[in-house]
């Protein structure tokens, strides 16, 4: 593969590697370092790439791999998770729903998440989700089904304590 190749079938999804990386690690300069290794990694091994048929889940699933390699080295995953809980209570209104969604998928457990971030917020197919985690469609049917309803159940409480705190200004 030469370098004209590999701009166009591996570097073009740089950036959606970045937010992937972005929604693990929680800091932007982290996830750009963590992609310009897989980037690398995927550049030192572009003969082998003629094998893959699907590159770019290929170099989704080792920014994922990386990614939990280097919260689990770094034990960011245990400091993270304590402070999500203390900035959601600390929160008193959400101003933007999506980043109070997006908080809300950072507490579900491991699989639901990634689906659901790879099929709401990333857009990807079931059938591509099927091949970047690396669990059969029915599974990544029911964690999907499973995290949506949770972040509605949660979202709802959210709503309805606000909606609840207008109410008792108005009175």
């Amino acid at each position: 593969m030469n370098q004209e190749t590999f701009k166009t079938t591996v570097f073009i999804h740089k950036d959606r590697l970045f937010r992937f990386a972005n929604r693990f690690l929680l800091d932007q300069d982290d996830a750009f370092d963590l992609v310009q290794e897989v980037l690398l990694k995927l550049w030192e091994a572009r003969t082998e790439l003629l094998k893959v048929t699907n590159i770019e889940a290929y170099a989704m699933r080792m920014t994922k791999n990386l990614a939990l390699n280097r919260l689990n080295r770094e034990g960011v995953k245990t400091k993270y998770m304590a402070q999500l809980d203390q900035d959601i209570q600390k929160e008193s209104y959400p101003s933007l729903t999506r980043e109070l969604i997006l908080k809300l998928i950072d507490r579900l457990p491991e699989k639901q998440r990634l689906v659901m971030y790879l099929r709401d917020i990333e857009e990807y197919e079931i059938a591509d989700i099927v091949n970047l985690v690396g669990i059969d469609e029915n599974a990544v049917r029911v964690n999907l089904s499973r995290a949506r309803n949770v972040v509605k159940v949660n979202l709802t409480k959210v709503f309805d304590y606000e909606e609840r705190r207008i109410k008792a200004i108005r009175s």
